[in-house]
């Protein structure tokens, strides 16, 4: 739509404040902050939670794999090295690692909990991404038959490095006087922080050879961990190992092993949008209320323009422009404030480190810590959502004030 300079300086005389359009300018005034907050605070919240998205799927994928290879309709894994070896020489893939998982019962003087456990090889665990990398206490190395504690499980057993606990597997040892439990004590190697509470608060991990003996497996496996170098395609990541692995095995990608978590993250981001849209959805409202008062409140000078010659549908521009300002400005000064405070974040945290009270908090942890990742087709789609709103919001008030009788307008003036 093209304005005339006679429209342009007629609806920027409008938006200048007057003594007599007082109320109408300061509601325009929060109208534009409105919508600058609105688009900003959009694009703020919806760069952290990428990041922390990104944070909490890449630990996701780094302590339960990319993906597994298991043997179809369950049961151990027996004479894998060459399913390795296949697996290795598929497309993308870096580190292929066999594991053993099961379940028990920790105990230390008198405190049990359930426990998962996972059988690695000594490389493995510390070259295992995330994992190797998140020892607090003790050591990387869990010998030949040491185990390592997650953070929250240590701390319910009231454990650390150093310790011994005792394990108990719920199968157990068929004699003749019946099933006898199978326990043994295991010395704690170390401590790991995975920053997942619900897998640190359970997760053990112990060497490959050991969890074998312990849970009677032979030379077996449970499955093979596989990860790729672009987790992100995971319909490629599928189709590449199905065809390594062959017939009779049964591969599960980190989505379906983590299927609850993901559909989640996702119905909370479309939620976190919905909720901060209707941020910018207010400040419309107020653009269309603000526009209203000032259609009434110029009707004899929109009578005196029609009796001048001016058409209705240069009335209406005039309006558009007008309203249209008033968002299409606060859009873009949103989207700059919404970029430069996403960029600054983690200093932003560090700053509001040092008053008093805030020190230390969670919150405060949050923001330090967590990258905040811009989706700029995100961003865009914040912004033309603020310029659609905000140009939307005008039609009303410019139709008013264009079918407005010049006649009745004067009498009535």
């Amino acid at each position: 739509m093209i304005f005339t300079p006679f429209e342009r300086m007629v609806a920027w005389r409008y938006l200048r404040a007057r003594r007599q359009e007082g109320t109408v300018s300061v509601i325009a005034g929060f109208s534009f902050i409105g919508v600058a907050l609105g688009v900003a605070t959009l694009i703020i919240v919806m760069s952290v939670m990428n990041g922390f998205r990104a944070e909490l799927v890449s630990r996701i994928q780094g302590v339960s794999a990319h993906a597994a290879v298991s043997v179809a309709g369950g049961g151990p894994l027996t004479d894998y090295a060459a399913l390795l070896e296949r697996l290795r020489t598929a497309s993308g893939v870096t580190q292929v690692m066999p594991v053993v998982e099961g379940q028990a019962l920790a105990t230390v003087n008198g405190r049990a909990v359930g426990v998962k456990v996972r059988g690695l090889e000594v490389a493995d665990f510390q070259t295992r991404p995330i994992v190797g990398r998140s020892v607090i206490r003790g050591l990387s190395d869990l010998g030949e038959d040491g185990v390592a504690l997650g953070f929250n499980l240590s701390r319910s057993l009231g454990i650390s490095a150093g310790g011994n606990v005792t394990l108990i597997s719920p199968k157990g040892t068929v004699t003749a006087f019946g099933t006898m439990l199978r326990r043994k004590e295991f010395p704690v190697y170390a401590v790991v922080d995975l920053r997942m509470p619900e897998q640190d608060a359970n997760l053990i991990y112990m060497p490959l050879p050991t969890s074998q003996a312990f849970f009677r497996m032979g030379q077996g496996v449970s499955a093979i961990d596989v990860f790729v170098d672009d987790p992100r395609d995971v319909d490629t990541m599928r189709a590449s190992l199905e065809k390594a692995a062959g017939p009779g095995f049964t591969v599960t990608d980190w989505r379906q092993a983590n299927k609850g978590l993901v559909t989640a993250l996702g119905v909370e981001r479309v939620a976190m949008f919905i909720v901060l849209t209707l941020i910018i959805l207010v400040a419309s409202f107020n653009i269309v209320s603000s526009m209203v008062m000032l259609v009434r409140g110029k009707a004899a000078s929109i009578a005196i323009l029609r009796t001048m010659g001016a058409q209705r549908a240069s009335v209406s521009r005039i309006f558009l422009l007008a309203g249209a300002s008033i968002g299409a400005v606060g859009t873009l000064v949103g989207f700059a404030l919404g970029i430069l405070l996403t960029v600054n974040v983690q200093a932003i945290g560090y700053a509001l480190g040092q008053v008093p009270g805030i020190a230390g908090s969670q919150m405060l942890l949050f923001l330090t810590t967590l990258p905040a990742i811009i989706n700029w087709s995100e961003v865009t789609l914040v912004v033309a959502l603020g310029l659609f709103l905000s140009v939307g919001a005008t039609l009303y008030p410019a139709r008013r004030a264009a079918s407005m009788d010049p006649v009745e307008a004067l009498r009535h003036g």
